[in-house]
């Protein structure tokens, strides 16, 4: 049959014709304009920067590539990951809450609840899935990722990836080595061979085969070009290597600077306006430095994947009262409570302070008890009508609450003397870690267009007609139009007003908990000694209030475990340069680094404390075909159910390479039983980078597997594995 329209191709596809092909046949009928409309966001720059600017990025999804003469439906991209940011849905604990859950299958309905907001809002294509490590925790958008170890990362990347795309298409951003903020659109990142594909693209590349369908790239430069127009990542890598099938598309606005290398590199969309393409791609075509078919390969790019995902995209658009639908506000609760790690919980007069009786006085105090905190004000900002503090979910469990905002620690201290246990709310908001936007390469301007195309201006203004409103939240009306500054972190500890409220507060009542909100790990050795309880609450989603409260009741127990290591001091993590020109990348960050330069960490990778306690009862080894399976057993040795999270590392043959976490599973145990739970490695997850073929093997020889309950724990038990 011939294969023309969209509809033709649809057709074809059930028919048993793969969509590459269909796709080619569509291309083969388009017109040369047609298919350069398709390269890069159908919105008019200037027009669509004033749309931006006016708090668009929340009122309707960016399309690209819709060509109407032949049917092709374009995408429609809102971005995540705490939920859909276009229309008032449900906001969601921050990704690295949820990376302290370890429990893909929760991130995987939180998935599938954020693609139902998305597509009843009009996306069918998000950015939610944003895997870039946390290679130190100044960085401004730790909160949009999941940790610092690309095992981990992955797996809860491919869950939400799964849950997502029963409802829409999914882009797993930013590719690659974006993990600094304030430099993020000047900074070139140096990294070798084996720690680009062995630390810094695992996860990416866990996720593509998991069947993303598509890439965005990133900002910043890699090894001397930058990562739009980067040849060896979206080519060499991205699809020569992985056979990555999906679209490839730029970073918003500034994403690639040159049109024709972007072509070549294999970036197939620039988003979201008419911008450096519109203007230089037809004299490149004309003259030839481009040829059609790269642009023709790009365009069937898109085509395919949207033809590979049409069943998922033609399915009935739920309506606008999914949006906080009260099963999306349950699941929210829960994970808020499930993501809160309990970092310290001392006896006092011989019990511990938590969980607490719903008959407690509780004095809230803190400058963040009464406040709306949802995290970044940028991209990731999800305008939910429906969110509770830590003072409204404490006021509506407990009998008895008092608050004082703690702007006098003087009156705090006196407050807090009269209550049985004083809970203090503290750290950062959207004005000290976020998206960075702000002073950047003042070059940049010039690739605007002089003026927009009055036909594109016209049919972007018909497509912001045709969207249901949004409203403005309250809480978030005090902040100018636009998007926060944020940006990196200027410290890692508490501010000062912070530290000495804690200090207040402790010596008033010796039943204090210190509750921090933050998108990373947060120092507190200052201060941790005088408090009996600390737990990390990130910022906790539209429910934190309530969750939190679960927590301290012990409606929840405590099971999070931290994604990250938080270091005693500063000087224990590696370099950091937030206005960094130049910066190069090693294996060596996180709990590696901290074990390689023997940092003792104030609270290890993985771990976390229970009403509980637990102990690891025994395990053995089987090595398969292709896969070694580890049995371990996990006892609950406390006096209340509980779940823990046994994870499994592996130090290679070589002793100078570093460890990896290779499995990790989140185990409920019952009081008093032993539960055993298998953790499968594929053998080539043991590969290690070969750099002279640009390779991967398995090297021969001893492998030491240690079954733990957190990096570095010292009751781990190894086994020992030959390989051949």
């Amino acid at each position: 049959m011939e294969i023309r329209t969209f509809a033709d191709a649809r057709a074809a596809v059930a028919d048993g014709v793969p969509a590459a092909e269909a796709a080619r046949s569509i291309v083969a009928g388009m017109s040369a304009q047609e298919k350069l409309w398709c390269l890069d966001g159908d919105a008019p720059v200037w027009a669509g920067l004033g749309h931006l600017g006016a708090d668009g990025y929340h009122m309707a999804p960016f399309p690209a590539a819709e060509v109407e003469r032949v049917g092709i439906p374009g995408i429609r991209f809102a971005d995540g990951p705490r939920g859909a940011v276009v229309g008032n849905a449900t906001a969601f604990p921050v990704s690295m809450a949820r990376g302290a859950t370890w429990d893909p299958e929760l991130e995987e309905r939180i998935g599938d609840a954020i693609g139902r907001e998305l597509r009843a809002i009009g996306a069918n294509l998000t950015g939610a899935v944003c895997v870039n490590l946390l290679r130190h925790p100044a960085w401004g958008r730790a909160q949009e990722t999941y940790g610092e170890d690309p095992h981990h990362v992955g797996e809860l990347g491919a869950a939400l990836t799964r849950g997502l795309q029963r409802h829409v298409m999914a882009c797993v951003k930013h590719f690659a080595c974006n993990s600094m903020e304030n430099a993020r659109f000047s900074v070139d990142i140096e990294v070798d061979e084996v720690a680009l594909h062995e630390v810094f693209l695992p996860h990416f590349r866990r996720i593509i085969d998991e069947g993303v369908a598509s890439v965005m790239s990133a900002y910043n430069s890699v090894n001397g070009e930058w990562a739009g127009q980067n040849r060896a990542l979206l080519t060499g890598v991205l699809r020569d290597e992985w056979g990555f099938e999906g679209f490839v598309i730029s970073d918003w606005i500034f994403g690639m600077r040159d049109a024709v290398r972007s072509v070549d590199a294999g970036l197939d969309i620039e988003m979201p306006y008419r911008m450096v393409r519109a203007q230089h791609l037809p004299a490149a075509m004309d003259s030839g430095e481009v040829p059609w078919s790269q642009v023709d390969r790009s365009v069937e790019r898109i085509i395919a994947t949207l033809l590979r995902f049409d069943a998922v995209l033609s399915a009935p658009t739920p309506s606008l009262d999914v949006l906080g639908a009260p099963q999306h506000r349950a699941l929210a609760r829960e994970v808020a409570g499930r993501s809160i790690v309990l970092l310290r919980n001392e006896p006092v007069d011989v019990v511990p302070v938590l969980p607490l009786p719903g008959s407690t006085r509780v004095a809230v105090l803190g400058r963040l008890a009464d406040r709306i905190n949802l995290g970044d004000g940028g991209s990731s900002d999800v305008w939910d009508l429906d969110c509770h503090s830590v003072l409204d979910g404490l006021s509506a469990a407990f009998d008895d609450v008092v608050h004082a905002d703690g702007a006098d620690p003087a009156l705090a201290a006196s407050v807090a003397a009269d209550a049985d246990v004083a809970v203090v709310v503290v750290g950062y908001t959207y004005l000290d870690e976020g998206e960075y936007i702000g002073a950047t390469d003042p070059s940049l301007p010039m690739m605007f267009p002089p003026t927009d195309e009055p036909e594109v201006v016209a049919r972007f203004e018909r497509w912001i007609s045709e969207q249901p409103p949004a409203v403005k939240p309250a809480h978030i009306h005090a902040r100018p139009d636009g998007f926060a500054a944020g940006g990196d972190r200027s410290s890692l500890r508490l501010p000062g007003a912070d530290v000495e409220l804690i200090a207040a507060v402790a010596a008033a009542n010796p039943r204090t908990i210190v509750v921090i909100q933050s998108g990373s790990a947060v120092i507190c050795t200052e201060w941790i000694d005088a408090v009996p309880a600390v737990l990390q609450a990130w910022y906790g989603g539209s429910e934190a209030g309530h969750g939190l409260a679960d927590v301290l009741l012990g409606r929840v127990d405590p099971s999070a475990r931290l994604p990250f290591s938080v270091p005693a001091d500063e000087a224990d993590l590696p370099p950091f340069d937030r206005d960094a020109t130049s910066f190069r990348y090693d294996r060596w960050h996180g709990w590696w680094h901290l074990a390689r330069v023997g940092a003792v960490p104030a609270f290890p990778f993985g771990s976390g404390l229970s009403y509980t306690t637990f102990a690891l009862a025994g395990a053995a080894a089987s090595v398969g075909e292709d896969v070694i399976t580890v049995r371990a057993s996990i006892a609950n040795t406390g006096g209340r159910d509980g779940a823990d999270v046994v994870q499994l590392y592996v130090h290679l043959p070589d002793p100078d390479a570093p460890p990896r976490l290779v499995a990790f599973s989140r185990v409920e145990v019952p009081v008093g039983a032993t539960v055993e739970v298998a953790l499968d490695v594929p053998i080539d997850r043991l590969a290690i980078r070969e750099v002279s073929s640009r390779s991967w093997a398995v090297p021969g020889g001893s492998y030491r597997f240690e079954v733990s309950r957190f990096a570095g724990d010292p009751d781990a038990i190894a086994l020992r594995i030959e390989l051949p």
